[in-house]
């Protein structure tokens, strides 16, 4: 899909991959932010400091394929309010999903990958979609292509112990004292960092918006 098609008010950068040197240790957060809140802020910041990541890539997708699309903000809108709250010189914000056409995580690492095949990358999430990981598509390819940081979030605790994902990985899971170790291992490995909590949800802050 050519950035042309995706309207002139777009930002041609966040149609572009952000750059990055050979051997760069890279936070992919991948989500719809609709809209980006503190407590995404919280996550990757966490991940960048925990993880000693050179860069945290907020890759915004163009929707959730598990999720109703009737709430969603434009892309541009969602890529504006990202970009305003990533602002720290090692995050950057893309919308390359859109690009690539796909918004499904298993085919982004893939191409990710071979696009950036000296770039050690890292699958950043909130540990409030670790319940549902499951049912990804090919969420198994995602678990075997690159290291997974998942951290804490409101009421999500307990699926580190009890989602299919963590079960089905148990043994590859990274305590999360060598956290720091994570970004040059191998995939299968993922770790689980806690934090404190922020309760801010786009849930929320959309129906807040509509009162």
């Amino acid at each position: 899909m050519s950035p042309l098609s995706l309207g002139a008010g777009l930002d041609r950068d966040w149609m572009k991959l952000p750059h990055a040197e050979p051997g760069n240790r890279i936070g992919i957060f991948g989500g719809s932010f609709n809209p980006p809140h503190s407590g995404h802020r919280l996550v990757a910041s966490t991940v960048l400091k925990r993880l000693g990541l050179d860069q945290v890539w907020w890759l915004v997708t163009p929707g959730n394929p598990l999720k109703s699309h009737a709430d969603l903000a434009p892309l541009e809108r969602r890529l504006r309010l990202t970009a305003d709250l990533a602002d720290h010189p090692r995050m950057k914000v893309t919308a390359f999903e859109q690009v690539l056409g796909t918004p499904y995580t298993a085919r982004t690492l893939v191409a990710l990958r071979q696009m950036r095949p000296s770039v050690r990358f890292v699958w950043v999430m909130g540990a409030d979609n670790l319940a549902g990981f499951h049912r990804w598509q090919d969420w198994r390819d995602i678990v075997g292509s690159v290291p997974i940081a998942i951290v804490d979030r409101p009421g999500a605790s307990l699926s580190v112990m009890s989602s299919p994902m963590a079960k089905a990985y148990e043994k590859y899971r990274l305590p999360e004292e060598d956290a720091a170790l994570l970004p040059e291992m191998e995939a299968p490995i993922w770790t689980f960092l806690h934090t404190p909590l922020d309760r801010t949800s786009s849930t929320d802050l959309r129906l807040g918006q509509k009162r």
